[in-house]
Order: C-alpha cells, then structure tokens, then sequence
C-alpha cells in the first residue's frame, strides 16, 4: 500500500503550482489566471509522470481534473497559526483508508470567516514543526456529493512573515480517489466544516 501522505503529494506539489505562486508574486500574473496555470500543469503531470497516481491504463485518456470556479473570497492571507486549544490530546493517530493509522501532531488552528461566520480548522504536522509545512485535511458541506467522502486536503507553507494562506482553490483530492493502492489520511472530525466550500478539486 503506498503513503500518500506526506511523501507523495508534497513531490506531486513541485508539479501542482508552488513555482506557479512565486511567479505570481514576481510576474504580476492575475489570481484566476495563475490557479488556471498550476491546473493545466497538474492535469500535465497526471497524464504524463511516471509517479502520476492515474493507473496508466487510464492516462491516456485522462481529460483532466475537474474544479469549482475560482472564488478569490475563499483565499485567506496572512493568518497565523493559533495555539491548539482544544480537549483531544496534541500527538494521536490518524487513521488512513486502508484501515490503519499513522502518526501525527495538532499544531494549532487557523481561523477564518465565511460569508460573515467565523470557521475554523486545526493544522496538523507529520513529525515535527521543523519545515513550518502543515497539512490541513477537511470535510464540508460538500462532502459525499460534489467532492470526495473522506475530504479534501490543504498544505500550507510558512511565508516569509511567519503567516500562513489558507486558499481552498488549492485543495485537493486524496490519491486514493485515483488509485485504492494509496493509503490516504482520513480527515479528523474537528475538521468539519458545515458550509460549502465551493473551491479546490471536485467530483
């Protein structure tokens, strides 16, 4: 059974767009215009890599994935990582699709407002806080129907200021959607969100 996570997807991240958001940042391109880029080249990425998680029978005839429209108003920047307060103790496992669980850290929370409602999520880290990489699995109203049962994901790079942007038109669906081989975390029930989030990767 493969790890989706961390390994896996933090190597498919250098296909995704994390270069695409520097260039943003030095080249000026529009928001929508520099999503629309890091789609085109994960769909790339899928249909071409040797490490694409479409079974290769299936690669040929893969069309790309399918996505909400961008919705800027679900991107939040400069948010810092909040101390975890709640009762579930810091270190615990997380159990993953194929039945067995893996390790992780609560690392804190990040809160956010939708459409005036105060949110929030709690960040995770595999090992350790070394990297300032989290990994943020959810859960929302959309849920079973337009996006996949066990959640999307989120990984969050530390900026230079020491915050964090939480972009929905980033999440991503786990590789076991694509491939039952891949064992993929299931998303913690303090990660449940009871709006829509209409943003990332759908169905």
């Amino acid at each position: 059974m493969a790890d989706e996570h961390p390994h896996h997807e933090h190597d498919h991240r250098e296909h995704e767009g994390h270069h695409d958001n520097e260039g943003h940042e030095h080249e000026h391109v529009p928001y929508p215009d520099a999503i629309q880029a890091w789609r085109a080249d994960k769909d790339d990425a899928f249909r071409t890599a040797l490490d694409s998680p479409i079974p290769e029978e299936n690669r040929l005839g893969f069309l790309g994935l399918p996505y909400f429209p961008v919705d800027e108003s679900l991107r939040f920047e400069g948010l810092t990582l909040e101390p975890y307060a709640g009762n579930e103790p810091a270190s615990f496992q997380i159990e993953t699709t194929d039945g067995e669980t893996r390790p992780y850290v609560r690392a804190g929370s990040f809160s956010f407002t939708v459409n005036g409602v105060a949110q929030r999520l709690t960040a995770y880290t595999f090992d350790s806080l070394a990297s300032g990489a989290l990994f943020v699995p959810f859960m929302d109203a959309t849920t079973g129907t337009d996006t996949y049962g066990a959640g999307r994901y989120l990984d969050l790079d530390q900026d230079d200021d020491g915050t964090y942007a939480l972009d929905f038109n980033l999440a991503y669906h786990p590789l076991c959607v694509y491939d039952p081989k891949y064992s993929c975390p299931l998303t913690p029930a303090e990660n449940r969100l009871p709006i829509r989030i209409e943003a990332g990767e759908r169905l």
